[in-house]
């Protein structure tokens, strides 16, 4: 009975983390969908505002019954709400006026991992095993072929295109993210915790907001752009955070984790049957050396 059940969970911690990737991956293709109606800052305030409007019902006692740890740990929570909320979703979106949806799964999806890795080591002393180092330069070599279309000569003068650089800074971003939430309060209910990241994550996009809504103009409140910020703030945000928390204690944050890499799988496949983008030999390429690489730096002596 005891195996019965244990598998069961194994098997609905799988099914969570893979919706939630499959969702997530709606991420990039609306970055890239959307860049003549939405502006980039825009589309990531309102995708945090609903998400926050959305969570409140569900998060508002415990808010209270943890204000005083909230007030204590601000400047914790402050710094999580804008790299994870306010810079690393804004980036992807300004990523998304000058790359391919699939250039931009891959490059952001597979080297924010690595930076989270260097970034444990530096500020939480993590040791780092043989093995992940070794995860770590396949990795590397995967993302290099990517970018150098196939062609080490390519390096040599290779310049960063401004899509490439946005999304690098997304990965950065995310990756200071992952790292800070790991010092998270322990006792804290997780949809609190998401409630408070999701509105102070807003409320540092606010000013953004505002200064683009003045050079550039809003958006258009028609069903398009309507449906895709709801996709962002019920699909992307709240329901997505809420499943791979679930998966995540099902199955092991280590477990879990390996099940991001489906990200650029779900996104280059809808990039190529909604955007029209091409999938070529290089992304294939590219990809399985990614995956095998952060599956190297997951696996134990």
């Amino acid at each position: 009975m005891d195996n019965t059940h244990h598998r069961r969970q194994i098997l609905i911690g799988i099914s969570l983390a893979v919706l939630a990737t499959f969702i997530w991956s709606g991420n990039f293709i609306i970055a890239r969908g959307v860049i003549k109606d939405i502006p980039p800052v825009t589309l990531a305030f309102y995708r945090w505002l609903t998400a926050t409007v959305i969570i409140l019902p569900f998060a508002w006692k415990y808010f209270f019954a943890e204000r005083k740890v909230i007030r204590q740990r601000f400047l914790f929570f402050l710094l999580a709400a804008a790299t994870g909320v306010s810079m690393f979703n804004t980036f992807v979106y300004i990523a998304g006026h000058y790359s391919t949806a699939i250039n931009m799964a891959i490059l952001g999806t597979c080297s924010s991992p690595i930076m989270s890795v260097i970034l444990a080591k530096i500020f939480l002393k993590e040791r780092i095993p043989a093995l992940r180092i070794v995860g770590m330069l396949v990795c590397i070599t995967g993302i290099l072929i990517l970018l150098s279309n196939g062609n080490f000569q390519n390096l040599v003068s290779f310049k960063f295109t401004k899509g490439d650089w946005w999304i690098l800074a997304a990965a950065l971003t995310f990756a200071i993210y992952n790292t800070s939430v790991k010092k998270k309060p322990a006792a804290m209910h997780p949809v609190n915790f998401l409630f408070v990241i999701f509105s102070l994550g807003t409320i540092v996009l606010l000013p953004f907001y505002l200064f683009e809504l003045k050079t550039e103009g809003g958006f258009a409140f028609n069903g398009f752009n309507i449906s895709a910020i709801l996709y962002l703030g019920i699909g992307a945000s709240v329901i997505c955070f809420l499943i791979w928390n679930k998966a995540i204690v099902a199955l092991g944050s280590g477990r879990t984790a390996l099940f991001g890499n489906l990200i650029p799988v779900f996104s280059s496949i809808e990039a190529v049957f909604l955007l029209n983008e091409k999938i070529t030999s290089i992304h294939i390429i590219s990809f399985i050396l990614v995956v095998a690489g952060l599956v190297i730096a997951n696996l134990k002596k």
